[in-house]
């Protein structure tokens, strides 16, 4: 038994030194580098006493530091739980104890206020700031740059989602580590991503399009991605030439301004004709 998630995504790129994100000062940082923070997160979790698919829930915003957490937990077979940074604390409350979360990672400047509801839900918490600050990341400073990989298969759960609850409340949808690599693998056939391609990623991070279709795709042609912290339009309008890759076409077909052109291949679009 192997790791199909993080064999296929990430264990190729250990020790290249191609730009893996691109930042809005200009800082580049490199799979290696990438995948030693990485190393380290993973480390830390490990050491936490997490067993193979305990739940990890962060509330943080959106950094390399957060994709790092989110690899960690690939490498570790540690199940992970992105929640939305507007979320509220009755909201909170409920995700951390329906997902029985063994650690809790939110921003240090909210640790205060988020302290009481992760220990009534039996959560640890630990901070994770967007400039690589708090305790999580002190705790990762010191640790190894390599991690042993842990053994899954692809039916183990990898991610749980929780649902908009805009018809109930929210339900935990799971995500095994088959349903993310065969969705990268899929989209990155379709739209031919390869490693001369550079995505403008300018979605949050705490749902499935942000995380895992532009997040996985880019580990699975081994391309790079412009990683912006927010969604900001101008820079993303100044962000275009240096990208190749914005719009969710398949490669081959027509372009229309104003779309999102046609659906992929076993897809369709539904239609409201309602007055």
């Amino acid at each position: 038994m192997a790791n199909p998630l993080f064999d296929k995504l990430f264990a190729p790129h250990i020790g290249s030194t191609a730009t893996f994100l691109i930042l809005p000062n200009g800082d580049r940082i490199s799979y290696s580098g990438f995948l030693d923070q990485t190393a380290q997160y993973a480390n830390v979790i490990r050491d936490s006493g997490f067993e193979v698919g305990d739940r990890l829930a962060v509330q943080i915003e959106k950094s390399p530091e957060a994709l790092a957490v989110c690899a960690a937990c690939a490498l570790t077979g540690t199940v992970f739980l992105p929640l939305n940074t507007a979320y509220a604390l009755a909201e909170l409350s409920y995700f951390l104890n329906d997902s029985s979360a063994r650690l809790f990672l939110c921003d240090p400047k909210n640790h205060a206020a988020l302290k009481t509801i992760a220990q009534t839900a039996g959560a640890q918490i630990l901070t994770l700031g967007p400039n690589g600050e708090g305790s999580f990341a002190d705790a990762a400073s010191t640790k190894p740059k390599t991690c042993r990989i842990a053994q899954r298969s692809s039916r183990d759960l990898a991610a749980l989602l929780y649902t908009s609850g805009t018809t109930g409340r929210s339900k935990g949808a799971t995500l095994s580590q088959g349903n993310l690599l065969s969705n990268a693998e899929a989209l990155t056939e379709l739209w031919q991503f390869t490693a001369h391609y550079t995505l403008l990623h300018a979605l949050p991070i705490f749902h499935t399009h942000g995380l895992f279709f532009a997040n996985n795709v880019t580990l699975s042609g081994g391309g790079a991605m412009m990683f912006p912290p927010k969604l900001d339009v101008e820079k993303m309008i100044n962000g275009l030439p240096e990208t190749n890759m914005s719009t969710s076409n398949p490669y081959s077909g027509e372009r229309r301004a104003g779309s999102v052109g046609f659906p992929l291949p076993g897809g369709g679009r539904s239609q409201d004709n309602r007055p």
